[in-house]
């Protein structure tokens, strides 16, 4: 097991591409088809700009609060293409990555920060749970949803993911302890960028590494470097195997790094120095997974500007298909979607409102 071999508690983080692009670990290297490594570098490209137009959108007053994930996306697709297709997320805000590879459509992320609730509704077959706002509370979602799983013997796992401040909320703890007591199909992830807004993650936790709190539910922990999708992609895997065969939870640390604002109400450089983001920037996983790439043969620096103009003509094509009706929701759509059908509940408090707006007018 990998979790053994790369003791986070002994100050060992597992990699196999160094921050260069070059192979580091030939031993633990996954045979996976081009077409998949392909998948999962277009995705980052996709993301990646996805976010730098957001942010543009947002200062223009176009969009609502946004939440970037710029130098988080190796963390995010490395887990996602280690999933099948019967497998559920419970995802936190900050999972565009996640999200875009396993289904969802760019048009509904950029219609659920827009302000839509339709951006909450998944194609038909994509597994993934509306996203989570309160913090911790996918990590419950994820544990109930993967206890029915193992009732019903589906053969799904669950999931969920949740940032470095996350785990000193209490939700993370009982979600991870219910799904470790009763060896729940559940995969944790810890995006452990460094910063919870402006809370540094030495503030955060005591622990050495975040890796490591799985010693508390006695399930097996690994801290991964979270800008090598290859590690990413490895070590949940593993973890997604061990959790279908019925052997309980992993917990993964990725230890990544938030490139932008924690959304776009926050200012970083407030908080944090300029020569910490160049570091981190010299471990940016998109590039670091390109040259890699070109290295094996699978791309090129043409076949990547190309690819650049393509995924910002789609962007742009996406946004004015969502400004030309993202703004026509109806009141009921905020009640609705709660529920297969509308609790008695839900239908006064709309019932209420509606009035309360006829009264208005």
């Amino acid at each position: 097991m990998i979790a053994k071999k790369y003791d986070a508690s002994k100050d060992k983080q597992f990699q196999i591409l160094d921050q260069n692009g070059k192979v580091v670990n030939e031993k633990m290297e996954p045979k996976l088809p081009k077409e998949t490594l392909l998948k999962m570098y277009k995705t980052a490209v996709l993301g990646r700009n996805a976010d730098i137009k957001a942010l543009q959108y947002q200062r223009q007053g176009r969009m609502l609060t946004y939440a970037p994930n710029m130098g988080q996306e190796a963390a995010q697709i490395g887990m996602a293409a280690s999933m099948e297709p019967q497998d559920w997320n419970s995802p936190m805000y900050r999972e565009l990555n996640t999200l875009l590879y396993r289904g969802d459509k760019l048009e509904n992320v950029f219609l659920y920060w827009y302000g839509n609730e339709r951006g909450s509704i998944k194609p038909e077959g994509v597994k993934i749970l509306p996203t989570n706002i309160i913090i911790g509370s996918q990590s419950n979602i994820a544990a109930g949803l993967a206890m029915a799983s193992k009732i019903r013997k589906t053969n799904e796992v669950t999931a969920f993911t949740i940032g470095d401040g996350g785990t000193a909320h209490g939700e993370f703890y009982e979600g991870l302890n219910f799904a470790a007591s009763f060896k729940a199909p559940v995969v944790a992830v810890i995006q452990n960028n460094q910063w919870a807004i402006s809370t540094p993650v030495r503030k955060a936790s005591n622990s050495e590494t975040l890796a490591q709190k799985g010693v508390a539910f006695g399930i097996p922990y690994i801290q991964v470097d979270g800008n090598d999708m290859l590690a990413m992609y490895v070590a949940s895997k593993e973890a997604m195997d061990r959790a279908r065969k019925g052997d309980g939870p992993t917990l993964i640390e990725a230890f990544t790094y938030r490139m932008g604002p924690h959304t776009t109400s926050d200012d970083p450089s407030i908080y944090r120095t300029k020569e910490e983001e160049n570091e981190w920037a010299k471990k940016d996983p998109i590039a670091r997974f390109k040259t890699y790439l070109i290295n094996k043969g699978y791309w090129s620096e043409e076949e990547d500007k190309k690819l650049e103009e393509e995924v910002l003509a789609e962007i742009n094509d996406t946004f004015k298909k969502v400004e030309s009706y993202g703004a026509n929701v109806e009141l009921i759509e905020i009640f609705e979607h709660t529920y297969a059908e509308m609790t008695p509940q839900l239908k006064e408090q709309y019932e209420e409102h509606k009035k309360y707006l006829e009264g208005v007018k």
